[in-house]
């Protein structure tokens, strides 16, 4: 089969793999849908030979990328028991595998095993953009069959952070939610958050991006080159500010912008990878009682209920997607998403 691997500064190769086999508790998914994230980035730029910049190392040998996997249960292992999976079942894969037995793992949150450092899927081991993928059955997570593939793929990564984030704050119609970054997973956090009741004001520094954003129904946008964000955004909210800030930039200011614009009892959360950020503590945080907080992902079980969600709700994902692309056309894919001005990218096979 074909893999598309990294091969760091800038460059891919798509190479020849074996088609895998399942072992035992592992079944093999033929890919229908694996979607581009802006993860993939750090692999993609780093230096030839160093490290991934997603801390989780390097691995021995090419990897296959793509993070964002959805397909149909191809083959099956031994001791997979029916319940878990069938040949021909639509399915979304929970992209991070531990130990299977701790705490965390046991609660369907691999990505923080306390045993030993996960496989990331795409990352340290084979991903999705490929004609196959084999991964344990109990990475698995039912697609509802209401929603097309490559919703299941954007739910895998992108659409499945931003979900998991609103969650953790709570967001209702009771709320305004600044969102900073209107990027695949920013767009994906406007849209849910929409669709949960809450006022959206939406930045990003891309006049294109903020046309998507009022299209997915951004109720005001701002650019933080044209306008300080932070009085901006006060000015939207009767001098208060925002209840409840999201930050998918990683972009230093955006970051700090974000804890600063949220009310008094506000609460700001992080879900952009890498990075720094410098907060007064006191006057932005500590004496506003400013609760800030970090999610990382979901768990199978987040995964589930956002696809739940998308499909009761009957959310548009699929119009994240600005481009779909064939494997062979995957350098151009990747050049393009480089420039971070364009909606999300998905490999169909």
């Amino acid at each position: 089969m074909k893999g598309v691997v990294f091969q760091g500064d800038r460059e891919i190769e798509l190479m020849d793999f074996p088609d895998p086999t399942p072992g035992p508790g592992e079944v093999v998914l033929e890919m229908k849908a694996s979607g581009m994230c802006g993860s993939d980035l750090k692999p993609y730029r780093r230096q030839k030979g160093g490290d991934l910049g997603l801390g989780f190392g390097t691995s021995d040998g090419p990897v296959i990328g793509g993070h964002e996997p959805c397909g149909v249960v191809a083959a099956i292992g031994p001791g997979v028991p029916a319940a878990e999976a069938r040949i021909g079942d639509r399915m979304m894969v929970h992209h991070y595998w531990g130990c299977s037995v701790c705490e965390h793992c046991r609660g369907g949150w691999a990505q923080l095993c306390g045993r030993q450092a996960p496989k990331v899927y795409g990352i340290n081991d084979h991903g999705g953009h490929a004609t196959y993928i084999k991964v344990p059955a109990r990475t698995l997570v039912a697609l509802p069959e209401a929603l097309s593939f490559e919703t299941g793929a954007a739910i895998s990564c992108g659409t499945g952070t931003a979900y998991g984030a609103l969650r953790r704050m709570n967001t209702s119609g009771n709320d305004t939610i600044a969102i900073f970054g209107q990027g695949p997973v920013g767009l994906s956090a406007t849209q849910l958050a929409v669709a949960m009741g809450a006022r959206v004001i939406a930045l990003d520094v891309s006049p294109d991006r903020l046309a998507r954003a009022r299209d997915f129904g951004a109720d005001a946008t701002i650019d933080p080159r044209a306008d300080d964000p932070v009085a901006a955004i006060r000015d939207l909210t009767h001098g208060r500010g925002a209840d409840l800030s999201l930050d998918t930039s990683s972009a230093a200011d955006a970051r700090s912008a974000a804890v600063r614009c949220v009310r008094t009892w506000g609460t700001a959360c992080f879900v952009g990878e890498g990075g720094h950020v410098n907060i007064e503590v006191s006057p932005d945080m500590l004496r506003r009682q400013v609760t800030v907080i970090g999610s990382w992902t979901f768990s199978t079980i987040g995964q589930g209920e956002c696809a739940e969600f998308v499909a009761d709700r009957k959310i548009d994902v699929d119009h994240l997607f600005t481009h779909r692309w064939r494997l062979d056309q995957a350098d151009a894919a990747y050049r393009l998403f480089d420039t971070q001005t364009t909606g999300k990218g998905v490999f169909l096979l």
